[in-house]
């Protein structure tokens, strides 16, 4: 399929359901940060009904991941307004708030607060930005967020959080 030469343009459901496995991991293997794995496990559902129904076998993957798997995808998410290298559809939802463009104190008021989550935590503050209107949106998650008292109620948002961006991923690639 020469569809498959171009990731950044939506596709057609009757396209998605045609594609071969190797075809469909390569469209979708960056849906879930650098977890490949998870579109190939979720071809196996295929055909799809909808956006919504690919979605959701996407969910049902993560949800059987192992606790140590659930933890890897989500220490695979780069903090928040941060300077390393990290997968394209991360630079496009960072950049979406400005992320990207951040003053020196706004860059060192993001890194203390990722610094501080993860030092409580153990795993980064993720957050769908796009669900944000303003960075100060994201500060405002961040401080209700820390307030939680054990890692269980973080990793179950942080999943939460990890398929909505998924969710938002595909709605840039799915056309229904």
């Amino acid at each position: 399929h020469i569809l498959l030469a171009v990731v950044n343009m939506t596709h057609s459901l009757t396209e998605i359901n045609s594609l071969t496995e190797d075809e469909f991991v390569l469209l979708f293997g960056s849906i879930y940060e650098k977890t490949p794995s998870i579109a190939q496990q979720t071809w196996i559902s295929c055909p799809f009904k909808s956006l919504t129904d690919l979605h959701e076998h996407m969910v049902d993957v993560v949800n059987h991941l192992s606790n140590d798997d659930k933890l890897k995808l989500i220490r695979s998410h780069p903090d928040l307004g941060s300077r390393m290298k990290m997968s394209s559809e991360s630079v496009n939802e960072q950049s979406s708030l400005g992320l990207d463009r951040l003053t020196p104190d706004e860059y060192k008021q993001f890194q203390q607060i990722n610094d501080e989550y993860k030092q409580k935590f153990g795993i980064p503050f993720i957050c769908a930005v796009k669900h944000h209107k303003t960075r100060e949106a994201i500060l405002r998650a961040y401080e209700e967020r820390l307030k939680h008292d054990t890692i269980d109620k973080e990793i179950e948002q942080a999943l939460i959080e990890i398929n909505q961006i998924a969710k938002f991923r595909l709605m840039d690639l799915v056309q229904e």
